[in-house]
């Protein structure tokens, strides 16, 4: 029988805080094949670790308790937090093989600059917001997600799941806010695009891009349009490789300090009359996250 206790809310978490100084906690995805590969081994320490009023295992399903993980700096999984008396006494992602980051986890689609990390986890993904979105593609967290993009696996049926991409709905542009978790130093963007061979000449890669950093919100596309970009990106056929990722190399001296980034993607390749966007990493070094406060039951006194 599993020791390990399924977290559903703040006030369970809280509970287990009061009952046991040592807590492990597993943020999971049903969604992902990381995950459920680590959770066997969970479940053995689980087993042989747990020890009652000194040491509990639990689980969190990140899809559905995403502002409880959050609220612990968690912003993808599958991660780790260790708890000593109701605070994070240590925090970790789990690495796909052939990741060369440790700040990173997941699906890669072109290598690292060297001396760089992955810092797509600095991302505040809820704050995220991108406009001219089609309806019936993907939301913005999907472009942040570590799995490797389904159009990738081509022998997978994907036709009943959910669309993992998004794409412009009336035209060819975008426009994606991004937020980060601290001030960070960012050196390049990876962009990955992989438009269906159904869709050509209907659907493209991002061809014109204009960044913009620390804007408080979203920009309009006038405004967009009006305005001097931090830089201006324009990615051929020869800029992608055979995963369908663009590494954009940055002025670095220009982004010492950011804390936003604005993507616009003012026009696709070609003649197409959407553009689509299936994965956004962002490679620099990180700031110093926010200290999160620690959970407590409801009705308990600041």
């Amino acid at each position: 029988m599993s020791k390990t206790i399924f977290i559903s809310s703040p006030e369970q978490l809280g509970t287990v805080f009061q009952s046991t100084p040592i807590v492990v906690a597993n943020i999971f995805s049903e969604s992902s094949e990381l995950s459920e590969q680590l959770s066997t081994v969970y479940e053995s320490l689980s087993h042989s670790l747990s020890r009652a009023g000194k040491i509990s295992f639990v689980k969190i399903d990140f899809d559905k308790n995403d502002e409880l993980a959050k609220s612990h700096g968690v912003t993808k999984a599958p991660s780790f937090l260790i708890f000593r008396d109701g605070k994070i006494a240590k925090e970790a992602q789990a690495l796909e093989s052939g990741s060369s980051s440790a700040a990173a986890s997941g699906w890669r689609g072109a290598e690292l600059p060297r001396g760089y990390s992955d810092i797509t986890d600095q991302v505040e993904i809820r704050d995220c917001e991108v406009l001219n979105a089609d309806d019936g593609a993907g939301t913005v967290r999907t472009l942040f997600d570590t799995a490797k993009p389904t159009a990738l696996d081509k022998g997978k049926e994907t036709g009943s799941a959910a669309k993992d991409w998004v794409q412009s709905g009336s035209d060819d542009q975008l426009l994606l806010y991004i937020p980060f978790q601290s001030t960070i130093k960012l050196h390049t963007v990876q962009l990955t695009s992989l438009p269906s061979p159904d869709d050509e000449g209907e659907v493209s890669r991002p061809h014109v891009i204009h960044l913009f950093i620390n804007r408080p919100q979203n920009m309009d596309f006038a405004e967009a349009d009006d305005s001097e970009p931090t830089q201006v990106i324009n990615l051929g056929p020869s800029d992608w490789n055979d995963d369908g990722t663009a590494t954009i190399s940055l002025r670095f001296v220009k982004f010492q300090k950011t804390s936003t980034v604005i993507l616009y993607v003012q026009q696709g390749d070609g003649e197409a009359e959407a553009v689509r966007l299936d994965r956004v990493r962002l490679i620099g070094e990180a700031g110093t996250k926010r200290e999160m406060g620690n959970l407590q039951k409801a009705g308990d006194e600041e």
